[in-house]
């Protein structure tokens, strides 16, 4: 059989052994060429994959920022589809709310220095105007005196929730009215603290019980949310008669 023929040597080995001797040469050939690694890298990525990588990018970074920052709040529309404003009708009752009335009295009379020495100033515009209208009147109990809608003279309720435009009372008859403010002129009381001597209410029938305090509070003017009224400036103007 005819022997098969010599393999014919590597390119790199016979240009080592033309500038080094024949074990020289044949050593690095063997180091730096037959047995040296050889580094592969992955291939390019393709259009697909930049695309992908770039959007799991964006996905991650809103993540994060979603996971340290606040809450959103609610929308009005959210606030009134999940119910947060409803009454449930078994506390739809006047009784309820009289331990809230009776919270804002006391109240008012501090925000008035109203005192139970007697002692206590005179309430004018000048001097408590600001007061009156900065204050909170969840709890106040209104009476509607003069209106441009002839059905709604007369309705009187604790307040159980005050917004921009509108008072919402529940009467004594445990029934929820909504009183809009505009062109609607309400009144409420507030009964003055009792004198007392030695730290204790006087009881005796002779002494005269102080009268109350009468307010009228026109609604036109009144067209903000406790929140806005208490950091706002309000101005004197006139009144148009209803």
């Amino acid at each position: 059989m005819p022997s098969s023929p010599a393999p014919k040597p590597h390119i790199a080995h016979t240009l080592l052994s033309r500038a080094h001797s024949p074990d020289t040469a044949t050593q690095q050939f063997t180091e730096r060429i037959k047995q040296k690694p050889l580094f592969l890298r992955p291939t390019s990525p393709s259009a697909s994959d930049n695309r992908d990588r770039r959007r799991l990018h964006r996905l991650r970074k809103k993540e994060y920022f979603l996971k340290h920052q606040r809450p959103r709040p609610l929308s009005a529309r959210e606030k009134r589809s999940s119910g947060l404003y409803d009454l449930p009708k078994e506390e739809c009752r006047y009784a309820i709310f009289t331990g809230l009335h009776a919270l804002w009295v006391g109240y008012m009379q501090e925000i008035l220095d109203l005192k139970t020495d007697g002692r206590s100033g005179v309430v004018t515009p000048a001097s408590h105007g600001a007061k009156l209208v900065s204050a909170d009147y969840h709890g106040a109990e209104v009476e509607v005196v003069r209106s441009r809608c002839a059905s709604r003279v007369g309705v009187r309720g604790i307040v159980i929730r005050d917004t921009k435009f509108t008072f919402i009372v529940m009467t004594p008859k445990d029934q929820v009215k909504t009183i809009p403010k505009e062109h609607t002129i309400f009144k409420f009381t507030l009964p003055l603290p009792e004198k007392s001597v030695d730290g204790e209410t006087q009881s005796d029938q002779t002494v005269k019980v102080p009268q109350p305090l009468v307010f009228e509070l026109h609604g036109s003017q009144f067209e903000n949310r406790p929140v806005d009224r208490a950091n706002k400036k309000f101005k004197w103007r006139n009144v148009d008669y209803l």
